[in-house]
């Protein structure tokens, strides 16, 4: 009975152990665990600075055109109006007042304002959501680099073994007297130019992981995962025109335009003239000849601008509103037919680099690892040459490198495509 009364405190400092273990375990798992594609793009839009400013910018201007809309706040007026300085006081003249006025001013184009800022955030909207796109299109890219240079180093690094033995046997049967020294040349270049490559790929691989690394931190290096996204089927070219019209640039551009049209109308409003109404209280003391009370005023006047020199500020202002107009058209018109042209570029790309991976997969992978068994047995019966053998090997490892590059290449121009045409994946 008493023993288990002992086991108590063990139990209880596992109990603690695995309570404060268990998340530092689960995190570390979690470093482990390989970096899809498709998590990359969720963690870098994941509080994304740049869309984030964007956003803020965008907030601010709303705070704007609700303080544009508003009438300015009202002027008190307080003063003593017409007291005699040669002698008297405040009731000695009829005409001397305690005076309190109120003054309030009507400015012009005080709602196009507001329009002109709403138009500006909802720009400023759309432009984070294209900083968006763009950000997840270039997290796509800098991950498929990535994924590539890993992919294209393991290549290379299984067949560094075959060519190792080749330059043993080489130096076997030359040694022998069945082969010359320039197959063993030959085979001791074409290892180094492997070992070059293996360099070459693995600065390129770091490269990538830095990129990445831009948009994701830390948890850019992370093993990633082996398999590429499955992004094989395409809406038809009409449709991702149609899809394009709808694209956060082009929207920012045609809020642009609103923003500028909204600018032209202000100025227009703002050749008309202004206007203040004011009312006024002057409180009188004294008494007139007949013994009554004298009357105290009350004063009611309009205030109203008068734009008569308007050549160089009105007419100005509205040249130079029409100007900005024009040129807010011309840049959204030139950004339509970009985005056309590339779409219509990446389209064209995008089928012939599945046209080249389909030739890939039916004949080139096979003919090229034939040819090198080929060339192989050829030479292991002194009816071939060892140049041909090195340069059969060379390219079957070529062409599986070419096929890798033309799946990134692939799943690259998709990822632009969904960019442009607003594809979910």
């Amino acid at each position: 009975m008493f023993s288990d009364f002992g086991r108590v405190p063990s139990i209880f400092v596992l109990v603690v152990v695995v309570t404060l273990f268990c998340p530092a375990v689960s995190a570390a798992a979690q470093q482990r665990l390989p970096l899809t594609i498709a998590e990359a793009g969720d963690l870098a839009l994941s509080e994304e600075p740049g869309a984030a400013a964007l956003l803020d910018s965008a907030d601010a201007l709303q705070e704007r055109a609700v303080a544009a809309g508003q009438l300015p706040d009202p002027m008190m007026r307080v003063g003593l109006a017409n007291f005699p300085i040669s002698g008297g006081g405040f009731s000695t003249e009829g005409m001397t007042q305690a005076q309190l006025g109120f003054r309030q001013a009507f400015p012009r184009a005080r709602s196009l304002e507001s329009d002109q800022f709403e138009s500006q955030a909802q720009a400023l909207t759309f432009n984070a959501d294209a900083r968006k796109r763009d950000v997840l299109q270039a997290t796509r890219h800098a991950w498929l680099d990535t994924y590539y240079a890993q992919q294209a180093e393991a290549l290379l690094t299984e067949s560094r073994p075959f060519f190792a033995d080749l330059v043993t046997i080489t130096r076997s049967l030359y040694s022998v007297g069945r082969k010359s020294q320039h197959d063993v040349l030959r085979a001791d270049l074409e290892l180094s130019r492997l070992d070059d490559r293996l360099i070459e790929t693995s600065r390129f691989r770091e490269s990538s992981r830095a990129m990445l690394s831009r948009w994701l931190g830390a948890e850019a290096y992370r093993p990633l995962a082996m398999t590429l996204p499955a992004w094989q089927d395409l809406p038809p070219l009409e449709q991702l025109r149609e899809q394009l019209a709808s694209h956060p640039s082009l929207e920012a551009a045609d809020a642009g335009v609103g923003a500028r049209q909204a600018a032209v109308r202000v100025a227009e409003e703002r050749k008309k003239p202004g206007w203040a109404l004011d009312v006024g209280y002057g409180y009188r003391d004294g008494y007139l000849p007949s013994g009554e009370p004298r009357s105290d005023f009350v004063s009611v006047a309009v205030t109203v601008d008068l734009p008569l020199f308007s050549g160089n500020r009105q007419d100005r202002r509205l040249a130079a509103a029409l100007s900005e107009r024009r040129a807010a058209i011309n840049s959204q018109a030139e950004l339509s037919a970009r985005l056309g042209s590339e779409l219509n570029a990446e389209y064209a790309r995008w089928q012939d680099l599945s046209r080249r991976l389909e030739l890939y997969e039916t004949r080139l992978l096979d003919q090229s690892r034939s040819q090198a068994e080929a060339a192989l047995l050829a030479y292991q019966s002194d009816a071939g040459d060892f140049a041909d053998v090195m340069r059969a090997y060379i390219d079957d490892l070529n062409a599986r490198v070419a096929y890798l590059r033309l799946q990134v290449d692939q799943a690259k121009s998709y990822a632009v495509l969904a960019n442009l045409g607003g594809l979910e994946q």
